[in-house]
């Protein structure tokens, strides 16, 4: 949709919006608490708190945890990272508190109305500003003074407010999907957890490690269930050629929640060994890597055309016994609570090669139930994606309105 385009489906008339820079109607807030704790302070800020691209402010300590920082906030105003810029961190805050210096404390001024000043400075032309008058090589800041310099159309307070109030809603729903996927994915743990390492309400029970399994499931080392192997080893980082041959799928395709990410494609040769070759159906296990929670993650290869796997990822092909999606959802889940980390070794990097994975017993029911776990498993995930992908969208209309108005 073009410029012109969405002023006209917003019925926007930008002719008497007036230029001016941001230093007319914002200001840096230099407030410092010399006592929190007399003042009734309780959360403290850093950088890190602050999610890229959101105006919400999550995460954050309590004054027990981290007394070194003295600038003051105040509900209303906008936190802006100054360091590393190319980050796009600038949160509102819903409460008082005291942050990082590598904070910049933004306040409206009388030209602005509050309720703009957090859309103001998530755009991408502010964003490109501050990056472009940042100083420093290894840890790069902007001050406010350069920022005060960025170059606006600042639309009549009358429109402001029915522009801040389209942001408003338009954020509500963003906040609303946001909501209902962390809802699902709880709901999906709690259902991965009742199945694989409660007990299901079964009547009777045997245990599983430290947890609980139905009795009548196989306790089993997965080698019976299922053939694992190794992939290719040989280094590939910088095999971007396409013409080299086949994608090679490693670790750093396999996300943390089990998905394929093909974000950062790289190539070898067609291996000529079948074993390296990917079937659909086929699970990528990361058996390695630097931090331990990455190990275990697990992905469902379900790709088009011939794709191979690096020495880092084992290949698992499910046999009669056991079902490819319900293995991979338990094996999601032993990750995530850390089930696998009793058989990890560390030297350079987290790991538990094909040996140790072999005999990992694994908790199996009969066919029956495996089809029926995963069928309640697959509605869930579907609803989980359906929202995300709304989010996604509404996600992207935000962007595209906010760095359209300013």
């Amino acid at each position: 949709m073009t410029s012109a385009a969405i002023d006209m489906e917003l019925s926007i008339d930008k002719s008497d919006w007036k230029p001016c820079c941001l230093g007319d109607v914002v200001e840096e807030s230099r407030l410092v608490a010399r006592d929190p704790v007399k003042e009734g302070i309780e959360k403290v800020v850093g950088l890190e708190h602050i999610d890229s691209e959101s105006i919400h402010l999550k995460r954050w300590e309590t004054l027990e945890q981290s007394t070194t920082f003295t600038k003051k906030f105040v509900k209303g105003q906008v936190l802006f990272g100054r360091r590393r810029a190319y980050l796009k961190k600038a949160a509102l805050a819903t409460f008082d508190g005291i942050c990082s210096g590598d904070i910049t404390v933004l306040q409206a001024k009388e030209g602005l109305l509050p309720e703009m000043l957090p859309f103001l400075i998530n755009n991408d032309k502010f964003f490109d500003f501050a990056i472009k008058n940042s100083a420093g090589s290894l840890s790069p800041r902007v001050k406010f003074k350069d920022l005060a310099n960025f170059k606006f159309f600042l639309p009549p307070k009358k429109e402001q407010a029915r522009i801040a109030s389209l942001f408003g809603a338009a954020d509500g729903v963003k906040v609303s999907t946001e909501e209902l996927c962390n809802t699902l994915q709880t709901l999906k743990a709690r259902l991965c957890s009742h199945y694989f390492t409660e007990g299901a309400n079964s009547i009777k029970t045997k245990n599983f490690g430290s947890h609980k399994i139905p009795f009548h499931w196989s306790i089993e080392p997965i080698h019976k269930f299922a053939s694992v192997e190794y992939g290719i080893s040989e280094s590939v980082a910088n095999n971007k050629d396409s013409n080299l041959g086949w994608p090679i799928l490693t670790g750093a395709n396999i996300t943390i929640d089990g998905k394929l990410d093909l974000t950062k494609k790289v190539f070898i040769e067609i291996p000529s060994n079948e074993k390296f070759f990917l079937s659909k159906g086929d699970l990528l296990f990361n058996w390695r890597s630097g931090s331990p929670e990455h190990v275990g993650k697990t992905a469902i290869f379900d790709l088009l055309g011939n794709y191979t796997y690096a020495s880092f990822v084992l290949r698992i092909r499910c046999g009669e016994r056991l079902s490819h999606k319900f293995a991979y959802y338990m094996l999601n889940h032993l990750r995530a609570i850390e089930y696998f980390t009793k058989d990890i070794a560390q030297q350079v990097n987290f790991k538990m090669n094909a040996a140790v994975f072999r005999q990992v017993e694994i908790p199996v029911p009969p066919l029956q139930e495996q089809e029926q776990i995963v069928n309640r498993l697959d509605q869930i995930q579907h609803e989980f994606e359906k929202a995300a992908f709304h989010n996604t969208k509404f996600i992207q209309l935000q962007k595209i309105l906010i760095n359209h108005i300013f």
